[in-house]
């Protein structure tokens, strides 16, 4: 792959209209919203990297943004075809790779179904034979006695 660098002007036109439209921040309170092109910028540099998205450079929004969008993305299939659409074939190793490091919840159901069945029958213990009379490695009580006798 090549290093990675931020989208430039021709890309971000073929890529903007596959990004969901926002809510105006007129209608809520609060930070005004972060700009779309830096906020996909900032998750390709951590899809490229391999970086953790606290590392990302200042230059980004934050990253607690960057990844409540790229969460957001990715669940809608809008990362996907933006990935497709930038990257063409390579596009699908590098959801790969970030899709690997993503952590899944999973819910309680699913984590049982998952989980192998109890056996029926309680195995059988392990039978180990009687233990050799001459150990390799001599007991500490056994080294005492000729200290007694020393004494």
């Amino acid at each position: 792959m090549t290093p990675y660098r931020d989208i430039n002007d021709e890309e971000w036109q073929r890529v903007a209209p596959l990004l969901p439209e926002l809510r105006p921040r007129s209608e809520l309170r609060g930070r005004p919203l972060a700009n779309t092109r830096s906020v996909l910028n900032g998750v390709l540099w951590v899809m490229y990297s391999g970086a953790t998205w606290s590392a990302m450079p200042r230059k980004y929004p934050s990253y607690q943004t960057c990844h409540r969008r790229f969460k957001a993305w990715h669940e809608s299939g809008v990362l996907k075809r933006v990935m497709d659409q930038l990257f063409g074939e390579a596009s699908a190793e590098l959801c790969g790779m970030m899709e690997a490091r993503m952590r899944i919840h999973v819910s309680p159901e699913a984590k049982a179904a998952r989980t192998p069945a109890a056996p029926a029958a309680p195995s059988k213990p392990a039978v180990y034979g009687p233990a050799s009379s001459q150990s390799a490695v001599p007991s500490v009580f056994s080294l005492a006695g000729s200290y007694k006798q020393a004494a």
